[in-house]
C-alpha cells in the first residue's frame, strides 16, 4: 500500500529532533512530516526553521499506542529522537514491526536494544520492517569506521583484520542531554533488575546466540605501543563495541568469528598523558547536574566549531597494520548527529529499499551507500589505507 510520506520525524519539537527537521529543509526533502505531541509547539518549530507553511504537523504521544501505530501506517519510514527510549520507545518499534515501517532512532541503550530484538527481529523480518537503531554518533562513525577499514584490509591482505583498536583522537563538544537521560535511566534499570548487569558486560550482547573470543575491557588508563600513546576509557565504548559486533554477526562473521575491538579515548604523550588518561578514568560524567537537560543543547556557534577525529587500528595475524580515519566537522552529539540520522533515515528510504527486514545495525544494511550520503551531504570523511 502506497504511505502518504516518505519520512516522519517524531520528537520535532525537542532540540535533536528540531535540527533534524531543520536539516531535512535545507535539503529540499519532500513527502515528509513533523510529529510530536503538540501541535503547537510543532507550529512554533516548523515557523522557526524555515520549514513551509504547508509541511503537515502530526500529533502522536508515546504514552497512547493507537497515535503511535496511526504514525506508523501513514509513513515509509519513522525517525525517532524521542528518548530515552526504554522509557517511550516501546510501542513504537513495536508498531512498526506489525505494520512494515522502517524505523530509526539515536539509541544508546544496549538493554533496550536486546530487549526489543528478542520480541520484535522476527515479526519485523516477516513484515519487511527495517529497525535500525543506533544512527548517530553512538555508532554510526564507529560501525561504518571499521567496516571501512575491514574492506580496505580485504583488499590489501586478502582477510579481514582479527584484532581493530579504535582510538578518539580528538573530539570537541560533548554527548548530548538525551544520551545522558539514557545512561541515568539504564543504570536506574540496572538496580531494578540486575540481569541487565550480564547484557551491559557482554560484548555480544546484540549478537544472541554467539560469543567471541574475549575482549578488552577498556575501562582502565593504558599505554598503547600501537600509536605510543596514553590512552583512557571512552564513554561510548559500551555501546558501540556492542552494535561493531551486531554488525559482524548480521553479515555472517565477515571481520571473523576470532575479531577482536575495543575503543580508547588518547590522552596525550609521556607523564603529562599518563596524567590525563588516570584522571579521564576517574570521572564520572553523570554525577553533576551541570550540562544540557534533554531538549537543550548547544548554540549554533559551539554546534559549527565542534569535531572529531576517529583513528582505526587494524592488526592482521601476520603482524601487518592498516589504518582508517573517521573525521567529522561538527559538534557530535547534535550538530553531526542531526544529519547522521537524516541521511540514515533517506538512505534507508531511497538507496536501499529491498533491503529485508528486522533489526539492523547501519553498518549492515546501509553500508556503503551510507557512507557515501555521509561523505557527500553531512560534512564526514572516511578514508583508509
Amino acid at each position: 500500500m502506497a504511505r502518504d510520506f516518505d519520512i516522519i520525524v517524531y520528537g520535532a519539537t525537542g532540540f535533536t529532533g528540531r535540527l533534524v527537521a531543520e536539516y531535512l529543509v535545507q535539503t529540499g526533502v519532500t513527502r515528509w512530516a513533523m510529529a510530536g505531541r503538540s501541535l503547537t509547539k510543532l507550529q512554533e518549530v516548523r515557523d522557526l526553521i524555515g520549514a513551509p507553511a504547508d509541511t503537515p504537523l502530526l500529533t502522536a504521544n508515546a504514552d497512547d499506542p493507537a497515535s503511535v501505530r496511526a504514525l506508523c501506517e501513514r509513513t515509509t519510514l519513522v525517525l525517532t529522537t524521542v528518548g530515552p527510549y526504554q522509557l517511550y520507545g516501546n510501542d513504537l518499534v513495536a508498531a512498526c514491526a506489525d505494520t512494515g515501517t522502517a524505523y530509526v532512532d539515536l539509541c544508546g541503550e544496549p538493554a533496550w536494544m536486546r530487549e526489543m530484538i528478542d520480541k520484535h527481529h522476527a515479526r519485523a523480518t516477516e513484515t519487511g520492517a527495517r529497525i535500525v537503531f543506533s544512527c548517530g554518533f553512538d555508532s554510526i562513525p564507529f560501525d561504518l569506521g571499521v567496516l571501512t577499514l575491514q574492506e580496505a584490509a580485504k583488499a590489501r591482505f586478502g582477510a579481514p583484520c582479527p584484532r581493530v583498536k579504535c582510538r578518539v583522537r580528538t573530539m570537541k563538544g560533548g554527548f548530548s542531554g538525551g544520551t545522558a537521560a539514557s545512561l541515568k535511566a539504564t543504570l536506574a534499570a540496572a538496580a531494578r533488575n540486575p540481569s541487565i548487569i550480564a547484557v551491559l558486560t557482554n560484548p555480544f550482547a546484540l549478537a544472541p546466540g554467539f560469543t567471541g573470543p574475549s575482549q578488552p575491557s577498556g575501562l582502565l588508563p593504558e599505554y598503547d605501543r600501537t600509536i605510543d600513546a596514553w590512552t583512557a576509557p571512552f564513554i561510548m565504548a559500551p555501546i558501540n563495541t556492542k552494535n561493531v559486533h551486531r554488525t559482524n554477526f548480521l553479515l555472517g562473521q565477515a571481520y571473523g568469528a576470532d575479531f577482536v575491538y575495543d575503543e580508547m579515548m588518547v590522552a596525550g604523550l609521556g607523564d603529562m598523558g599518563k596524567a590525563a588518561a588516570e584522571a579521564i578514568a576517574k570521572m564520572n560524567p553523570l554525577a553533576s547536574d551541570k550540562g544540557p537537560k534533554p531538549g537543550e543543547g548547544p548554540s549554533k556557534e559551539e554546534r559549527e566549531n565542534g569535531h572529531y577525529d576517529i583513528l582505526f587500528v587494524g592488526e592482521t595475524s601476520g603482524g601487518d597494520r592498516i589504518d582508517a580515519v573517521v573525521t567529522g566537522d561538527k559538534d557530535p552529539g547534535y550538530g553531526s548527529t542531526s544529519k547522521m540520522i537524516a541521511q540514515a533515515a533517506l538512505c534507508l528510504v531511497h538507496d536501499v529499499p529491498d533491503a529485508k527486514g528486522g533489526i539492523w545495525t547501519p553498518g549492515a544494511i546501509m553500508g556503503a551507500p551510507l557512507r557515501q550520503r555521509l561523505i557527500d551531504h553531512a560534512g564526514m570523511t572516511f578514508t583508509a589505507g
